[in-house]
């Protein structure tokens, strides 16, 4: 392999109750099979991890971009849908972001700006999905109290 590489593993703990990690840093991820695949809701599904994935991908990108513009952000939830194929592998054929992003005088074009960021430079994630379903994305401002 040329260039960076990351490793990740899976452990069977019981049922198709699994724990992820990633590298050497010690921290799990709870994954498990939907009910009717023999799972018991103790994880999320490896398909709807690539959501959370996404979605926490971007969330750091739009962030920290709004952090560095000094926009004054005091929350912000990343919410991704993912409209899957029927046929197997059922694949996600097209993604839905929305950012709500929460503060006191944020600029829309500052958020405008930084979503366009990451979702076309910065996060790679976003760079490995969208070469096989399109990406939309939308933003709410909210003010601070």
């Amino acid at each position: 392999m040329n260039g960076a590489f990351h490793e990740a593993t899976v452990t069977l703990v019981d049922g198709m109750h699994f724990t992820g990690q990633t590298g050497a840093d010690g921290f799990a991820i709870h994954l498990d099979a939907a009910e009717e695949h023999g799972g018991r809701g103790l994880g999320g599904s490896p398909v709807k991890m690539v959501l959370v994935a996404l979605a926490g991908c971007t969330a750091m990108d739009v962030l920290s971009i709004l952090r560095k513009k000094r926009e004054n952000v005091t929350g912000l939830v990343v919410n991704v849908r993912g409209e899957r194929a029927e046929e197997h592998p059922k694949v996600y054929t097209r993604l839905e972001i929305e950012y709500r992003v929460t503060g006191r005088g944020v600029s829309p074009a500052a958020v405008e700006r930084a979503i366009t960021l990451s979702i076309d430079r910065y996060c790679p994630v976003a760079g490995m999905l969208k070469q096989a379903a399109p990406i939309t994305t939308r933003y709410q401002i909210v003010e601070a109290a």
